[in-house]
Protein backbone atom coordinates (compact mmCIF):
# COMPACT_ATOMS: atom_id res chain seq x y z
CA UNK A 1 0.00 0.00 0.00
CA UNK A 2 1.40 3.51 -1.07
CA UNK A 3 2.45 5.42 2.17
CA UNK A 4 1.39 8.94 1.04
CA UNK A 5 -1.83 10.67 -0.06
CA UNK A 6 -2.81 13.90 -1.35
CA UNK A 7 -6.27 15.10 -0.16
CA UNK A 8 -8.30 17.99 -1.02
CA UNK A 9 -12.45 18.94 -1.02
CA UNK A 10 -14.54 20.44 -3.47
CA UNK A 11 -18.12 20.89 -4.25
CA UNK A 12 -19.74 21.30 -7.89
CA UNK A 13 -18.86 24.51 -8.14
CA UNK A 14 -15.15 23.91 -8.04
CA UNK A 15 -15.16 21.16 -9.95
CA UNK A 16 -13.50 22.03 -12.78
CA UNK A 17 -10.51 23.93 -10.46
CA UNK A 18 -10.80 20.01 -8.70
CA UNK A 19 -10.24 18.74 -12.60
CA UNK A 20 -7.45 20.46 -12.79
CA UNK A 21 -5.53 19.88 -9.54
CA UNK A 22 -5.78 16.01 -10.37
CA UNK A 23 -4.44 16.56 -13.82
CA UNK A 24 -1.70 18.61 -12.41
CA UNK A 25 -0.65 15.69 -9.92
CA UNK A 26 -0.88 12.98 -12.73
CA UNK A 27 1.48 15.03 -15.51
CA UNK A 28 4.50 13.93 -13.45
CA UNK A 29 5.30 10.43 -13.12
CA UNK A 30 5.97 10.60 -9.49
CA UNK A 31 2.31 10.52 -9.17
CA UNK A 32 2.37 6.79 -9.05
CA UNK A 33 4.19 6.89 -5.56
CA UNK A 34 1.16 8.66 -4.24
CA UNK A 35 -2.74 7.92 -3.64
CA UNK A 36 -5.58 10.82 -4.09
CA UNK A 37 -8.14 11.07 -1.81
CA UNK A 38 -11.61 13.50 -2.62
CA UNK A 39 -13.85 14.83 0.14
CA UNK A 40 -16.77 15.44 -1.42
CA UNK A 41 -19.09 18.75 -0.01
CA UNK A 42 -21.60 18.52 -2.67
CA UNK A 43 -20.38 16.90 -5.98
CA UNK A 44 -22.90 15.65 -8.51
CA UNK A 45 -23.26 11.95 -9.45
CA UNK A 46 -21.94 12.25 -12.74
CA UNK A 47 -18.75 14.32 -11.26
CA UNK A 48 -18.35 10.99 -8.55
CA UNK A 49 -18.54 9.01 -11.80
CA UNK A 50 -16.16 10.90 -13.17
CA UNK A 51 -13.90 11.05 -10.25
CA UNK A 52 -13.63 7.01 -9.69
CA UNK A 53 -11.93 6.79 -12.65
CA UNK A 54 -9.01 9.26 -11.45
CA UNK A 55 -9.01 9.15 -8.00
CA UNK A 56 -8.40 6.62 -5.04
CA UNK A 57 -10.51 7.63 -2.84
CA UNK A 58 -13.66 9.70 -2.48
CA UNK A 59 -15.25 10.48 0.89
CA UNK A 60 -18.27 11.78 1.58
CA UNK A 61 -17.40 15.51 4.06
CA UNK A 62 -18.94 15.66 7.52
CA UNK A 63 -19.30 18.08 10.48
CA UNK A 64 -16.72 16.44 12.08
CA UNK A 65 -16.83 19.04 14.88
CA UNK A 66 -20.83 19.29 15.87
CA UNK A 67 -22.42 22.71 14.67
CA UNK A 68 -25.84 24.35 14.92
CA UNK A 69 -27.30 23.69 11.50
CA UNK A 70 -28.66 26.82 11.45
CA UNK A 71 -25.59 28.69 11.19
CA UNK A 72 -24.81 26.12 8.29
CA UNK A 73 -27.94 25.53 6.39
CA UNK A 74 -27.41 24.92 2.49
CA UNK A 75 -23.58 26.10 2.98
CA UNK A 76 -22.42 22.59 3.44
CA UNK A 77 -18.94 23.85 1.25
CA UNK A 78 -17.94 25.09 5.00
CA UNK A 79 -17.16 21.71 5.99
CA UNK A 80 -13.70 22.21 4.08
CA UNK A 81 -13.12 24.57 7.01
CA UNK A 82 -13.29 21.35 9.11
CA UNK A 83 -13.26 18.03 7.69
CA UNK A 84 -9.01 18.98 6.80
CA UNK A 85 -8.51 18.70 10.16
CA UNK A 86 -10.04 14.79 10.64
CA UNK A 87 -7.72 13.49 7.32
CA UNK A 88 -6.72 9.92 9.03
CA UNK A 89 -10.15 9.32 9.76
CA UNK A 90 -11.46 9.94 6.36
CA UNK A 91 -8.26 8.01 4.67
CA UNK A 92 -7.25 5.29 7.03
CA UNK A 93 -3.94 3.71 6.67
CA UNK A 94 -1.51 6.24 5.09
CA UNK A 95 1.81 7.33 6.84
CA UNK A 96 1.59 11.28 5.75
CA UNK A 97 -1.24 13.16 4.30
CA UNK A 98 -0.75 15.80 1.78
CA UNK A 99 -3.45 18.76 2.14
CA UNK A 100 -4.24 20.86 -1.29
CA UNK A 101 -6.86 23.47 -1.26
CA UNK A 102 -8.57 22.57 -4.87
CA UNK A 103 -8.03 26.19 -6.26
CA UNK A 104 -4.32 25.11 -6.41
CA UNK A 105 -2.44 23.19 -9.04
CA UNK A 106 1.05 22.13 -9.51
CA UNK A 107 3.55 23.28 -11.73
CA UNK A 108 6.65 21.52 -10.24
CA UNK A 109 7.30 17.98 -8.28
CA UNK A 110 9.51 19.46 -5.86
CA UNK A 111 6.80 20.98 -3.58
CA UNK A 112 5.41 17.44 -2.92
CA UNK A 113 8.63 15.90 -1.96
CA UNK A 114 9.18 19.00 0.72
CA UNK A 115 6.10 18.22 2.01
CA UNK A 116 6.60 14.39 2.23
CA UNK A 117 10.08 15.62 4.22
CA UNK A 118 8.78 18.61 5.85
CA UNK A 119 6.67 16.79 8.24
CA UNK A 120 8.44 14.13 9.48
CA UNK A 121 9.01 13.31 13.78
CA UNK A 122 5.54 14.89 13.68
CA UNK A 123 5.75 18.15 12.65
CA UNK A 124 3.24 20.44 10.22
CA UNK A 125 4.93 21.62 7.09
CA UNK A 126 3.34 24.48 6.11
CA UNK A 127 3.92 27.92 3.93
CA UNK A 128 3.86 31.30 5.74
CA UNK A 129 1.92 33.89 3.12
CA UNK A 130 5.27 36.07 3.50
CA UNK A 131 7.80 36.35 0.50
CA UNK A 132 10.25 38.87 -1.20
CA UNK A 133 7.99 41.35 -3.28
CA UNK A 134 4.86 40.78 -0.65
CA UNK A 135 3.29 44.63 -0.25
CA UNK A 136 1.12 43.75 1.98
CA UNK A 137 0.79 42.04 5.35
CA UNK A 138 -1.55 44.31 7.64
CA UNK A 139 -3.57 46.99 7.92
CA UNK A 140 -2.85 50.39 9.22
CA UNK A 141 -5.30 53.21 10.16
CA UNK A 142 -3.52 56.52 11.04
CA UNK A 143 -5.97 58.34 13.38
CA UNK A 144 -3.72 61.25 13.83
CA UNK A 145 -0.24 62.42 13.48
CA UNK A 146 2.02 59.79 15.46
CA UNK A 147 -0.57 57.33 16.37
CA UNK A 148 -2.08 54.43 13.92
CA UNK A 149 -4.79 51.98 14.72
CA UNK A 150 -3.32 48.80 13.38
CA UNK A 151 -5.18 45.30 13.03
CA UNK A 152 -4.77 41.99 11.23
CA UNK A 153 -6.87 39.47 10.69
CA UNK A 154 -5.58 36.53 12.75
CA UNK A 155 -5.84 39.46 15.02
CA UNK A 156 -9.92 39.88 14.75
CA UNK A 157 -10.91 36.84 14.17
CA UNK A 158 -9.36 35.51 17.25
CA UNK A 159 -11.12 38.19 19.04
CA UNK A 160 -14.39 37.55 17.50
CA UNK A 161 -13.53 33.87 18.23
CA UNK A 162 -13.57 34.09 21.96
CA UNK A 163 -9.89 33.85 22.54
CA UNK A 164 -8.27 35.52 24.88
CA UNK A 165 -6.40 38.77 23.96
CA UNK A 166 -3.12 37.52 25.03
CA UNK A 167 -3.23 34.45 22.06
CA UNK A 168 -5.14 37.46 19.57
CA UNK A 169 -1.78 39.82 20.66
CA UNK A 170 0.05 36.60 20.26
CA UNK A 171 -0.81 35.87 16.60
CA UNK A 172 -1.42 39.17 15.80
CA UNK A 173 1.75 40.12 13.63
CA UNK A 174 3.39 36.64 13.33
CA UNK A 175 3.42 35.86 9.50
CA UNK A 176 -0.08 34.05 8.96
CA UNK A 177 0.18 30.64 7.93
CA UNK A 178 -2.18 29.57 4.84
CA UNK A 179 -3.87 26.25 5.67
CA UNK A 180 -4.86 25.50 1.85
CA UNK A 181 -1.43 23.61 1.67
CA UNK A 182 0.00 21.23 4.30
CA UNK A 183 1.55 17.88 5.38
CA UNK A 184 1.30 16.22 8.35
CA UNK A 185 2.36 12.31 9.88
CA UNK A 186 -0.59 10.40 10.77
CA UNK A 187 0.15 9.98 14.60
CA UNK A 188 1.56 14.04 14.97
CA UNK A 189 0.35 15.36 18.02
CA UNK A 190 -0.37 18.27 16.25
CA UNK A 191 -4.03 16.76 14.88
CA UNK A 192 -5.02 17.16 18.27
CA UNK A 193 -4.42 20.69 19.37
CA UNK A 194 -5.54 21.90 15.61
CA UNK A 195 -8.79 20.11 16.68
CA UNK A 196 -9.13 21.43 20.01
CA UNK A 197 -8.26 24.97 19.16
CA UNK A 198 -10.99 24.55 15.70
CA UNK A 199 -13.66 23.37 18.16
CA UNK A 200 -13.18 26.27 20.04
CA UNK A 201 -12.93 28.87 16.85
CA UNK A 202 -16.18 27.66 15.50
CA UNK A 203 -18.05 27.39 18.52
CA UNK A 204 -18.16 30.78 19.33
CA UNK A 205 -16.82 32.63 16.04
CA UNK A 206 -17.14 32.69 11.99
CA UNK A 207 -16.49 29.10 10.19
CA UNK A 208 -15.10 30.42 6.82
CA UNK A 209 -11.05 30.11 7.44
CA UNK A 210 -11.75 28.91 11.14
CA UNK A 211 -9.40 25.85 10.40
CA UNK A 212 -6.43 28.69 9.63
CA UNK A 213 -6.75 30.82 12.49
CA UNK A 214 -6.49 27.48 15.09
CA UNK A 215 -3.40 26.46 12.82
CA UNK A 216 -2.14 30.01 13.82
CA UNK A 217 -2.67 29.77 17.16
CA UNK A 218 -1.06 26.12 17.37
CA UNK A 219 1.83 27.35 15.98
CA UNK A 220 2.42 30.89 17.70
CA UNK A 221 1.02 29.75 20.75
CA UNK A 222 1.14 26.53 21.56
CA UNK A 223 4.73 26.16 20.15
CA UNK A 224 3.35 22.85 17.95
CA UNK A 225 6.11 21.74 16.31
CA UNK A 226 6.40 22.73 12.40
CA UNK A 227 8.86 23.01 9.42
CA UNK A 228 8.32 26.42 7.18
CA UNK A 229 8.52 25.91 3.72
CA UNK A 230 9.62 27.97 1.31
CA UNK A 231 6.93 30.20 -0.61
CA UNK A 232 7.30 28.10 -4.20
CA UNK A 233 5.19 25.15 -2.07
CA UNK A 234 2.31 27.78 -1.54
CA UNK A 235 2.63 30.52 -3.76
CA UNK A 236 -0.76 32.88 -3.28
CA UNK A 237 -0.98 34.85 -6.84
CA UNK A 238 -3.33 37.09 -5.18
CA UNK A 239 -0.17 38.65 -3.65
CA UNK A 240 2.36 38.40 -6.50
CA UNK A 241 2.49 37.37 -10.14
CA UNK A 242 4.94 35.32 -11.20
CA UNK A 243 7.54 35.49 -13.98
CA UNK A 244 7.47 32.67 -16.59
CA UNK A 245 10.44 30.42 -17.89
CA UNK A 246 9.64 30.10 -21.50
CA UNK A 247 12.57 27.23 -21.71
CA UNK A 248 11.29 25.38 -19.01
CA UNK A 249 7.93 26.06 -19.75
CA UNK A 250 7.05 26.51 -15.82
CA UNK A 251 6.24 29.25 -13.54
CA UNK A 252 8.93 31.13 -11.51
CA UNK A 253 9.19 33.40 -8.97
CA UNK A 254 9.58 37.06 -9.74
CA UNK A 255 12.81 37.57 -8.13
CA UNK A 256 16.45 35.81 -8.75
CA UNK A 257 17.14 33.12 -8.66
CA UNK A 258 13.95 32.61 -10.11
CA UNK A 259 12.93 29.18 -8.79
CA UNK A 260 10.05 27.07 -10.27
CA UNK A 261 7.19 27.90 -8.58
CA UNK A 262 6.10 24.32 -6.90
CA UNK A 263 2.07 24.93 -6.20
CA UNK A 264 0.14 28.00 -7.22
CA UNK A 265 -3.05 28.86 -5.41
CA UNK A 266 -5.26 30.51 -7.41
CA UNK A 267 -6.44 33.00 -4.72
CA UNK A 268 -10.26 35.26 -4.74
CA UNK A 269 -9.27 37.75 -7.50
CA UNK A 270 -7.63 35.36 -10.13
CA UNK A 271 -10.15 32.77 -10.14
CA UNK A 272 -13.42 34.25 -8.36
CA UNK A 273 -15.56 33.24 -5.46
CA UNK A 274 -18.23 30.80 -5.01
CA UNK A 275 -20.94 32.56 -6.15
CA UNK A 276 -19.23 34.10 -9.60
CA UNK A 277 -16.41 31.41 -10.46
CA UNK A 278 -14.27 33.16 -13.26
CA UNK A 279 -13.93 31.01 -16.55
CA UNK A 280 -11.01 30.16 -17.75
CA UNK A 281 -11.08 32.53 -20.65
CA UNK A 282 -11.02 35.34 -17.64
CA UNK A 283 -7.79 33.93 -15.95
CA UNK A 284 -5.05 35.01 -18.59
CA UNK A 285 -2.72 37.40 -17.30
CA UNK A 286 0.22 39.78 -18.91
CA UNK A 287 2.98 38.40 -16.87
CA UNK A 288 7.16 39.00 -17.48
CA UNK A 289 8.96 36.03 -19.25
CA UNK A 290 12.55 35.58 -17.97
CA UNK A 291 13.98 36.76 -21.91
CA UNK A 292 11.97 40.03 -20.44
CA UNK A 293 8.96 39.77 -22.85
CA UNK A 294 5.86 40.54 -21.19
CA UNK A 295 3.51 37.37 -22.54
CA UNK A 296 0.04 36.35 -22.05
CA UNK A 297 -0.58 33.23 -19.83
CA UNK A 298 -3.55 31.59 -18.20
CA UNK A 299 -2.63 31.26 -14.66
CA UNK A 300 -5.18 28.18 -14.13
CA UNK A 301 -4.11 24.78 -15.01
CA UNK A 302 -3.58 23.95 -18.69
CA UNK A 303 -2.62 20.63 -19.79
Amino acid sequence: MKKVIITTFSDSKYFDLLKELISSIKKFSDSSKVSIGVLDGGLTDDQIKYLKQHVNHIKKANWDIPVNKIRVRGRDYLKNHVCRAFLPEYFIGYDKYIWLDCDTWLNDWKAIDYLIEGCKNGKLAVVQTIAPGYRDVGRVKWLFKNVALVKTQNFKHAISSGFPREIANKIAFAPNINAGVFSLEKNSNFWISWRKLLSKAINKGRIFSSEQLAMNIAVYYENQPVEFLPPTCNWILDHLLPYYDENKKKFVEPFLPNNSIGIMHLASKIKGDNSKMKSKEDTYYQIKSLNDKIIRKNLRFVE
